[in-house]
């Protein structure tokens, strides 16, 4: 049988004259696909020689660098599973997935080094080695004089590829089992549906610790030998200096928002664009059709989640709407009711869905994992869908009180349980509330228990800014006497988005 390693299929994807440029951009050097082949060979060498065995997983809190690119490629062909950590995960947050994947190695900024070597060391890590937002540190230096030859290690297509945690709605994140075939298929839909191509140059603005950034982008330009101008961060001028060289770009809504601000943003700059994609959060329809008054292009939108990659699109070859995010990809959906029965066509539900994007499951959660499947496969994402007269999916909202605030999922219970340990706090509600910008803010209430009467909105946004990564930082705060609740004494979060809105 084939090696269903997904480094495999990448390879054998890649330029015959592999001495053609794989990344470059403004803020870095020049890399072929030699240089992408030789690194991640070496570094396979040391995680190998640093005691990692096919199937142990590999932590990895670092800068965006195309050395970590080549860090996950190497990951993929020493059959370790690459597990992405937020850069803007603090040490408690850290020490819990550490303690949860009991990673072989992790791999850290050197100025969390110390920090996260201590954390490393209760939990049993192996190593810990280091790597900057300039691709230097003990990593590349360890690596460095290591072959250039590695046999990509035998994968089945059910064998683990990466794990990416999800924020869990008890306030305990869950780790979603991603398999080579998992990412594979994804990768193929992707590259073939947005008619990915020799000549394609893709112009990366994203992070690379999720879904978005690191598979969908990187994948699909790899499936295609595309070249990648790699930006260290989103910058709207950079972007645009960038554009006339590029063909394709994925963002967020965010981008797009900011994009719009700016006067060297124009159709001319965007000539050579064949492709502008949007994801991760809402694209509010204002913003859709100023970006095609302004550019002449239409932003293709899709709906994906970290289980499961991309699950739907609007067309490449066709009317994209906004405010839809098209149609089903390589997968089965259904809209159902809480118990599972399929809604008529125009009804909301739940989507469900079931294929070979779908994720194995919750990483060392089978009860979690089983509640989430229904009894016949199909995965219940919890995303509020309706399937238009025009066959066009919108997905209307979210369960379990789910925000998305720059294009990451904020899950309030987690903040909320935070708050609530604050000394002079006595309970807390944590909701979302539009956002030109970020898609959604994130919105606190708080009851005082009156031990401190001075307590104040910014002493919380203080509190929680020690404890949690920013993009889980309240943007406002309103202290409030009560919370609203039903006859069953459960906090109307309806409400409070309501006053949010407003206030």
């Amino acid at each position: 049988m084939p090696n269903k390693n997904l480094y495999s299929l990448f390879d054998s994807r890649f330029p015959a004259n592999r001495a053609d440029i794989a990344f470059e951009g403004p803020e870095i050097a020049s890399y072929s696909f030699q240089d992408i082949s030789d690194g991640s060979a070496r570094l396979a060498h040391l995680l190998s020689n640093s005691g990692a065995v096919p199937g142990d997983r590999v932590a990895v809190q670092v800068g965006k660098s195309v050395e970590a690119v080549i860090l996950y490629l190497a990951c993929l062909r020493a059959g370790l599973v690459y597990l992405p950590l937020n850069t803007a995960y603090k040490s408690a947050e850290i020490e819990y997935f550490i303690t949860d994947a009991e990673p072989a190695i992790v791999v850290c900024d050197p100025a969390s080094h110390t920090e996260i070597s201590a954390l490393a060391e209760k939990a049993g890590v192996k190593a810990v080695f280091t790597l900057d937002n300039d691709g230097m540190g003990s990593l590349m230096d360890s690596a460095a004089a290591l072959p250039t030859d590695f046999t990509t290690v035998e994968r089945a297509s059910d064998d683990l590829a990466a794990i990416l945690y999800t924020s869990g709605t008890t306030g305990r994140s869950k780790g979603a089992m991603l398999t080579h075939d998992n990412l594979a298929s994804n990768a193929k839909t992707l590259n073939s549906y947005w008619q990915f191509q020799a000549g394609d140059v893709l112009l990366h603005a994203l992070p690379i610790f999720h879904v978005h950034g690191l598979f969908v982008a990187l994948h699909c330009a790899f499936l295609s030998a595309a070249k990648v101008v790699f930006l260290k961060k989103f910058d709207p001028a950079t972007v645009i200096a960038s554009l006339p060289e590029a063909t394709v770009f994925m963002g967020v809504p965010t981008f797009y928002v900011r994009l719009l601000t700016e006067a060297g943003f124009t159709k001319d700059v965007c000539r050579n664009m064949r492709l502008f994609t949007a994801g991760s959060a809402p694209l509010l329809a204002e913003t859709f059709k100023a970006f095609e008054e302004r550019t002449g292009h239409v932003i293709l939108e899709r709906y994906g989640m970290t289980e499961a990659g991309m699950i739907t699109s609007n067309p490449y070859e066709g009317e994209r709407k906004a405010g839809t995010v098209g149609f089903p990809l390589d997968n089965e959906v259904r809209i159902a009711d809480d118990a599972g029965n399929v809604v008529k066509d125009g009804d909301i539900g739940i989507l469900e869905i079931k294929g070979p994007n779908v994720f194995k499951g919750y990483w060392r959660m089978p009860e979690k994992t089983a509640a989430e499947f229904r009894a016949d496969g199909f995965f219940i994402t919890g995303d509020m869908t309706q399937k238009g007269e025009d066959g066009y999916y919108r997905i209307v909202g979210r369960s379990k009180d789910l925000i998305i605030s720059g294009g990451y999922n904020v899950y309030p219970k987690e903040i909320e349980s935070f708050i609530d340990e604050m000394p002079g706090v006595d309970e807390s509600a944590v909701v979302g509330r539009p956002h030109p910008d970020f898609g959604e803010a994130v919105v606190a209430f708080i009851v005082p228990d009156g031990s401190i009467p001075s307590l104040t909105d910014q002493d919380v946004i203080a509190y929680v800014k020690e404890k949690l990564a920013n993009f889980k930082v309240p943007k406002e705060v309103y202290i409030v006497d009560d919370l609203p609740r039903n006859t069953m004494g459960k906090v109307q979060k309806n409400q409070l988005r309501d006053r949010a809105a407003v206030v």
